[in-house]
Parts: C-alpha cells; sequence; structure tokens
C-alpha cells in the first residue's frame, strides 16, 4: 500500500528543505528522524538549565538567500545576524587581527603586520569574489563537471586562477599574496574547517573558497548568528515544510529503505512498521545510505565500490562551556562584553601551527596543541543564557576518528583539558570561568548524530570529491542506482555546511522525474503531477 507521495529519511537541514519544497509542490511528505529533534548537525542543545549551544554547526551564512526567500523562513522565526567584527585572532605576543565589514579598517589592522600586506589585500579579496561568481550560481542547479567548468576558462589569466583554486594548497596560494605568517594564518583557517588536512595540502584553497559563498540579507561571504542558535534555522525549515503540509516524526528509527523490482517503495522502520512510499529521499550520508539503509546486494558491485572509497573523515571535537564570565584576553583585556566578544575567535597563530596541529592527527593523535575556532553566542543573543552568564561553543582540531592510542571513551576528557590549556594561554581566567562542560567527540557524532566517521560534510568537500564527482562519478545528479531513490544530504552536491542547497536540488530532480514515476493520473488519491496543481 503506497500511503505517501515521498519519505525523507532523516530530519537534517537538508532534508527538510527537500520536504518543505515537496510539500509545496503538492506531494504529500512524511519526514523520519531517528533523534528527538530535527535539525541533524545543525540544533541547538542546552547543557546546563538555561544554557543553549549550538551543538555542532555553530555559525550562519552559508544558507542560499533564494531557499530564505521561497520557504518564507523570516516569517517562520528565522533571524540571522551578520558578525561584526566578523574574526578576533589574539596571538601569544598580546598583538591580535581584529576584522571588520569595513575595508578601510581591515586594510590598518593588516598594516600593523606588513605594508605589502595592506597593498595586497584588496587583490586577495577580489580574488574571492571572482571565485563566488563562478562558482555561485552553480550551487542550486545539479552539478557541472569539471570539464564545463573548464570551458569557461578563455584566458591565460583564467586558467591560473582554476589552477590556483583547484590544485594548490591554501599556504601556497598564501604566499602568493602576503608575508606575515600572522596574517596568513588569519586566511588559512577557514581552509581546514571541517576538514582533515593541513594548510599544505593540495585542494585547501578550494576549501576555502567553499566557505566564502554566504550570504546574510544581502552581505556576501559573511558569516553570523541565527537568534535561538544554529536549531532556529532547522526549526524554521521545519515550520516552513509542516506549513506546506509535510509530517515530521521525530524518536523514528528507519532500518531500511524497501526495494522491490529494483525501485524504492517506502521504508521500513527499526520497530519493524512499513511505510510505502512513490520516492525516497535519504538525508543520511552516502555511506549510511547505500552500505547501510539500501544495502551492497541491491547495488551494482562497482557503485559500491565507489561508495565504500569515499573519504570520510573526522576533523573536529566539540567542546561546549557554561561560563560564569567571559574570558579575560590578554591581548584585549576586559571581561565585560567588547567588540571581540561578538564575532568569530581563532586560536591559530601561524600556518606552521596548523600544519603541526594536522601531523598530529595523521598519526592518529588529537592535536597536542589544537586550532580552535570558537564563538560566544550569549554576547549576542541573550536567549540562550541566564542573565550575566555565557555559553562558549569551541570546534578543536584535529580530532582523528581512529586514535593510535586509546579511544575516544578515555581520550575525550583529557583533550578537553588540552583544548582548556591553549585557552588559558590568551584568556587566562577560563578555568575559574567555567562552570560546566560539555564535549562531543568524533564517535558521539557518529553514534549520537549519524555522522559516519564523526564527518559532518557527509565526506570531505576537497576538489576530487566536488561537483560531478559527489557523491561518486556518474552519480552526482541526486538520483541513485536503485529507481525512485535520491541523496538529499550534505553528500550531494554541493557538499557540507547549512547550505540547504542539496535538499532543494534533490526536490527539483524528484519534481523532473514525477511524471515519469507515477503516470498523469496517479493513485490512492495521491498526488499526481505536482506542478499541474
Amino acid at each position: 500500500m503506497i500511503e505517501r507521495d515521498a519519505i525523507v529519511v532523516g530530519g537534517g537541514h537538508n532534508g527538510l528543505v527537500a520536504a518543505a519544497y515537496l510539500a509545496k509542490a503538492g506531494l504529500k511528505v512524511l519526514v523520519l528522524e531517528r533523534r528527538p529533534i530535527v535539525g541533524g548537525a545543525c540544533v541547538t542543545e542546552e547543557i546546563l538549565p538555561g544554557f543553549r549551544v549550538s551543538t555542532l554547526a555553530y555559525t550562519c551564512g552559508l544558507l542560499r538567500p533564494e531557499i530564505k526567500q521561497d520557504l518564507r523562513l523570516s516569517s517562520f522565526g528565522l533571524e540571522e545576524h551578520v558578525y561584526d567584527p566578523s574574526s578576533f585572532l589574539p596571538f601569544p605576543d598580546r598583538r591580535y587581527l581584529l576584522y571588520r565589514l569595513d575595508p578601510e579598517w581591515n586594510r590598518k589592522q593588516i598594516e600593523r603586520f606588513s605594508k605589502a600586506d595592506a597593498v595586497a589585500w584588496p587583490k586577495y579579496e577580489r580574488f574571492w569574489e571572482e571565485f563566488a561568481e563562478l562558482v555561485e550560481p552553480t550551487l542550486l542547479a545539479p552539478p557541472v563537471s569539471l570539464a564545463d567548468l573548464a570551458s569557461l576558462i578563455q584566458t591565460p589569466e583564467a586558467e591560473d586562477f582554476l589552477r590556483r583554486v583547484m590544485l594548490m594548497s591554501i599556504a601556497d596560494l598564501l604566499d602568493d599574496f602576503f608575508e606575515s605568517d600572522e596574517v596568513k594564518a588569519s586566511f588559512a583557517t577557514s581552509a581546514v574547517a571541517g576538514t582533515m588536512a593541513g594548510p599544505r595540502t593540495p585542494g585547501t584553497s578550494f576549501v576555502l573558497g567553499h566557505h566564502t559563498l554566504g550570504d546574510i540579507n544581502g552581505v556576501k561571504g559573511a558569516w553570523g548568528w541565527a537568534l535561538g542558535g544554529m536549531g532556529a534555522i532547522s526549526e524554521a525549515i521545519a515550520q516552513a515544510a509542516r506549513f506546506f503540509g509535510a509530517e515530521i516524526r521525530t524518536g523514528v528509527e528507519v532500518a531500511h529503505v524497501a526495494i522491490r523490482d529494483g525501485r524504492a517503495v517506502g521504508v521500513t522502520l527499526a520497530d519493524g512498521t512499513s511505510f510505502g512510499a512513490r520516492v525516497v529521499l535519504s538525508n543520511a550520508d552516502p555511506k549510511r545510505t547505500f552500505l547501510g539503509l539500501v544495502g551492497n546486494d541491491n547495488l551494482p558491485a562497482d557503485f559500491v565500490r565507489a561508495v565504500s572509497r569515499i573519504r570520510f573523515e573526522s576533523s573536529s571535537f566539540k567542546l561546549n562551556l557554561a561560563l560564569r564570565e567571559l574570558p579575560d584576553f590578554e591581548a584585549i583585556p576586559g571581561t565585560s562584553v567588547q567588540p571581540h566578544h561578538r564575532t568569530i575567535i581563532d586560536i591559530a597563530p601561524s600556518v606552521d601551527y596548523l600544519e603541526h596541529a594536522y601531523d598530529d592527527a595523521r598519526r592518529g593523535e588529537p592535536s597536542r596543541e589544537p586550532f580552535l575556532e570558537f564563538v560566544l553566542q550569549s554576547t549576542n543573543d541573550e536567549t540562550v543564557a541566564p542573565a550575566g552568564q555565557h555559553t562558549l561553543t569551541v570546534s578543536a582540531k584535529f580530532a582523528p576518528f581512529d586514535l593510535a592510542r586509546g579511544s575516544w571513551e578515555t581520550e575525550s576528557e583529557p583533550f578537553a583539558n588540552r583544548i582548556l590549556d591553549v585557552l588559558e594561554g590568551y584568556a587566562p581566567n577560563i578555568r575559574r570561568a567555567v562552570i560546566a562542560m560539555r564535549w562531543r567527540s568524533p564517535l558521539d557524532m557518529e553514534r549520537e548524530y549519524g555522522l559516519t566517521r564523526g564527518d559532518v560534510f557527509h565526506g570531505a568537500i576537497l576538489p576530487d570529491q566536488m561537483f560531478s564527482f559527489r557523491p561518486v562519478p556518474g552519480w552526482a545528479r541526486y538520483r541513485t542506482p536503485v529507481r525512485g531513490l535520491y541523496l538529499c544530504g550534505a553528500g550531494a552536491h554541493p557538499g557540507g555546511g547549512v547550505i540547504g542547497a542539496a535538499g532543494h536540488n534533490a526536490a527539483m530532480a524528484v519534481l523532473e522525474d514525477w511524471p515519469s514515476l507515477v503516470g498523469k493520473l496517479g493513485l490512492n488519491g495521491l498526488a499526481s503531477d505536482p506542478r499541474t496543481r
């Protein structure tokens, strides 16, 4: 019995986006989420009464403005704000860089470290504007091939641009523009965020580019915060999906996709309950989808091999803190709220520091001196902490999934204390400020959030796993070898981050295929061609 037009497995933000678009088009949609709340890795959770943190994803900006408009997310409570200052990097010698949304301010900041770098900085900014002009139009469409991208390159200068973006490490790229170690470090951090790679790894230039594609209220390239934490984004999308008619159930675990004659016909839950559907969309990562929910026996052997070889690797360990007072940075002293407390804060004094942290992880060791990126959400959003107290959420890198010694059950607490040691070197009051701390290791991310090997991006976002190579070559357009089964999560184009584009694009693929899937008349009172409704 077919009970739904579409079932979405997983209520992460991409799955919710797909559900909202399909319901808006007239399909009868059911979302099934294993956890008690929707959002996947884009959630707000309480770590202590009154202290609410963005547990995994911690900054917004990448969610496509077209999706916000189409789904009317502002009317469902989504409120995003741009960070300004945009970032703060203190250094061991008490100098610092504090970037703002003000080119002249930033030029003066950089000039304190190098007059030549201050002159080079506008050229560097233009480089990434050109990247956005090239890549941004591809986000809400099926992925283009590298051959198609290359066909746009008509001049030697354009060819060199593509070489730099796709093939170079961020360390090499930054050497082309800057001389100051501190300035280079300040730009290198985004190239290794969420990716198990060091700044000297080829392809990390592209990773940085991926993180420049933000847009908040028309401010391009911006990062920001959502009122109520990152979970507010997922909840707004869920409310939109419900408004358009989708049903969302939480605390429901899908055991496998039901397949008949090579076609997805529904799902079976862990408790044995079955639901029929004309199409199934999986918001789970490719390995969990194909090697788990579908199973090798239902897939071509070469496809199974390709999926098994997708590079999945954790890079981050999340430490969430409840604080009685703000960090008192030696670079800018004080525990009252100041501009540097309201932004993204990076502890990464040099490119070598980042590379050494990665070297430890390559050996199966959590970084001895980890790169820390963190936000103090409560300095901007009074809803997430009691009055006069604060939240701090750290993404610490690097944290490999497989450890050479011990396990994350035994190594999480020592690594959390190591993170505090590093913070204490810049803000000596941090330990006495801590009321409570909660962590999420890569193993926790796999067990609790369903992220294979703790990979929040559903597979590395280095160039060899992007565009028409995502999730695997030949299957990059959201459809799969199982007819009626679609991939709608971050393991599909355009990749990881709270973008929503994969969910949108998968929904568009379903609507494009709908007439051939169900015919013009439809059955059992379900939607026929939604585009005629």
